[in-house]
């Protein structure tokens, strides 16, 4: 006989192990699934420092293995293995991974989403301790120091002008010469004084001394002419994917690849949810995913009354 629980998680970041929190506690029979290690991509968040209740900050890996603790608290379990394929057709649910596979009465998808990289040589090494992807995130590090953005749309936009209000000199560096951001960024980033746009350009390399980041070198693409740049920090701001590659074709995606879900986070499919940035919303933090979380429990309960 087949184990089917009332909901699966998929994901074990803040938005699932919210969910996985809320829903034990609820009473529900829940099972948590995630590939690699409590908190997702949070885990590898050096520091955070906008999480509530946390007044001296707290590293992702640590929020994500205190997340975990409290939803197992509460009797929620966690299974860990990556998911291959899901069926949504039909109650139960089937969720397909390489440990075999599990099924739900309802399901909570909390894959996240990625931040885009520049895929430089040396990259990995300074993520969290030079090369960046979330202003918001990691831009008080860098308070009265110079950094570099990379992007031309509207996240980059926003990433600049929260930088130049915190730091003493930000590079903005795009590969056209002309901002793709909307009409409205336009005016206040080219009025700040310490914001300096490198147009037609790219980041070529990452530089270091002594191990530690010390600058990018950019390459102009009309004739390929290099320039140093010293700065503190590297912000990426090219654009997020979402980890939607195996819900193609089953659920409902936007243009640029997220689940269609709204504040309800109901799917086009009863009984499925989306929390987190795995869906479509305006601000991606981990607040707004844990946030999430909790909703998706709440329609989820929903849901599950009504199959009785």
């Amino acid at each position: 006989m087949q184990h089917v629980y009332d909901i699966i998680i998929l994901g074990g970041g803040p938005a699932g192990y919210s969910a996985a929190l809320y829903a034990a506690r609820g009473g529900f029979d829940t099972l948590l699934i995630e590939k690699m290690s409590p908190g997702g991509q949070m885990a590898l968040t050096g520091d955070i420092d906008n999480y509530p209740g946390f007044d001296e900050g707290i590293d992702g890996f640590t929020l994500g293995m205190k997340m975990q603790s409290g939803a197992e608290r509460f009797g929620a379990k966690s299974e860990y293995a990556e998911v291959t394929a899901v069926d949504f057709s039909k109650t139960p649910k089937k969720i397909i991974t390489e440990n075999g596979e599990f099924f739900a009465k309802a399901v909570i998808i909390a894959f996240g989403a990625n931040a885009r990289e520049l895929g430089l040589l040396g990259e990995e090494d300074f993520v969290g301790s030079g090369v960046h992807y979330c202003a918001h995130c990691d831009g008080m590090f860098y308070k009265d120091k110079t950094v570099a953005v990379v992007g031309g749309g509207n996240s980059a936009a926003e990433d600049a002008l929260y930088l130049s209000r915190l730091c003493k000199k930000v590079y903005v560096i795009h590969r056209r010469d002309t901002l793709r951001a909307s009409k409205v960024y336009h005016k206040p980033l080219f009025e700040a004084d310490n914001i300096e746009f490198i147009w037609n350009s790219a980041v070529n390399e990452i530089r270091a001394e002594n191990n530690r980041f010390s600058g990018i070198a950019v390459k102009r693409l009309q004739d390929n002419q290099i320039k140093d740049i010293a700065c503190d920090g590297l912000f990426v701001s090219i654009g997020r994917k979402p980890a939607t590659e195996i819900l193609n074709g089953i659920i409902p995606l936007d243009k640029n690849g997220y689940v269609i879900a709204d504040e309800t986070t109901k799917t086009a499919i009863p009984g499925v949810f989306a929390a987190g940035d795995i869906r479509q919303k305006a601000l991606r933090q981990v607040v707004t995913a844990a946030a999430d979380g909790a909703v998706a429990v709440h329609f989820a309960e929903e849901y599950l009354w009504g199959l009785e």
